[in-house]
């Protein structure tokens, strides 16, 4: 089992300190309460930070006059709790608030209609400052400590998962991969891939304020969506050799090494624009390698199609040449934009790793 934490984790625990320090500051105001506020109310991003914070008090408010109205009408035993629950998220659906942001608005109910011996429009107060304490500290922290390094983290994410499929991919097109243990890679590799999609979109959530840095970043985003778009086609690509790995098998030795020559070409690109990002290598091959590496997959179609067989079998590997195809021109426009990019931008690096 794997035990660690980022910055997301730090943040949250000096977010629920800074709160109940400031509450206890204050007499009746309850620092656990602060607290929790302030575990419910951290964001991922600066940008995040900022389009909630209103949401957060909206609901905060939503949550207390509600709990205050409820406990004047009818009380506050634990049935009429749980109800004014259900009227809160009612109400915060009703505003198109956030889902993330209803446990901000049930907090406060949970808070105010505790059984108290104090006056009740006083503690009533105090715990809706109580919670409002959390969601500015919680704030505060998101855009002071430790700010999110998405450029980073989303390019490390894209470089493991791609090495992932392309080591695959070589081992599957060599029929050396134990069915079971695919299967369960290509679900793996399936969520890593959702989760490079939201970092990506966090990501492109973060802001810029210059003109020089807002055409540069406009083209990095266009880049790392092209390079996961690229990571995609090449698990559509694995996900097609798992199909027809037993029927290659009966393919022609020749077909076969030919097939394995083509897809190693297309993975010798894909991993070299991964390092070319990194700066870890030139810009431009020689000529005569470039293309010796080149891939030539209508050459390899006129091998699929003329094999021995009924037209059946000549046709069956179409699909997966034409994945491959697919894939290798993905990789040619993200050829495209990393030229562009480094043309426009000769002095700016991708920030591959952390400094």
């Amino acid at each position: 089992m794997k035990f660690g934490f980022g910055a997301r984790v730090l943040k949250t625990g000096l977010a629920v300190a800074v709160a109940m320090y400031v509450a206890m500051l204050f007499s009746h105001t309850s620092a656990v309460f602060a607290g929790i506020a302030a575990v419910f109310s951290i964001q991922p991003s600066i940008y995040r930070s900022f389009q909630t914070i209103i949401e957060q008090i909206e609901a905060n408010l939503i949550g207390a006059i509600s709990a205050v109205f409820m406990v004047y009408l009818f009380g506050n035993d634990p049935i009429i709790v749980g109800f004014t629950i259900i009227l809160v998220i009612s109400f915060c659906m009703s505003f198109k608030i956030k889902s993330e942001v209803f446990m901000v608005a049930i907090v406060p109910v949970i808070a105010i209609m505790e059984a108290t011996d104090l006056p009740f429009h006083e503690f009533a107060f105090m715990r809706f400052a109580s919670i409002l304490i959390g969601i500015i500290a919680a704030f505060i922290v998101n855009l002071v400590f430790l700010p999110p390094k998405y450029e980073t983290k989303l390019f490390k994410q894209i470089e493991e998962v791609t090495t992932e499929v392309l080591q695959w991919i070589r081992i599957t097109s060599r029929h050396l991969s134990k069915q079971p243990a695919l299967k369960e890679e290509v679900k793996k590799l399936v969520e890593d891939i959702t989760m490079l999609d939201q970092t990506y979109l966090l990501y492109s959530e973060e802001r810029t304020y210059t003109k020089k840095s807002q055409y540069e970043r406009a083209r990095k985003l266009v880049l790392f969506r092209q390079l996961i778009y690229s990571t995609k086609k090449s698990l559509e690509l694995l996900r097609t050799l798992h199909r027809y790995d037993h029927e290659l098998e009966g393919v022609p030795v020749e077909v076969r090494t030919y097939l394995i020559e083509e897809i190693d070409k297309v993975i010798h690109i894909h991993e070299r624009l991964i390092l070319t990002c990194k700066g870890k290598i030139r810009e431009q091959e020689d000529e005569a390698i470039e293309e010796y590496t080149k891939a030539e997959i209508p050459s390899l179609i006129e091998k699929l199609v003329d094999t021995e067989g009924n037209i059946k079998s000549q046709l069956q590997f179409l699909p997966l040449a034409a994945k491959l195809m697919d894939y290798d021109e993905q990789l040619q426009h993200v050829r495209k934009l990393l030229a562009t990019y480094q043309n426009y931008h000769s002095e700016e690096h991708i920030q591959t790793e952390a400094k």
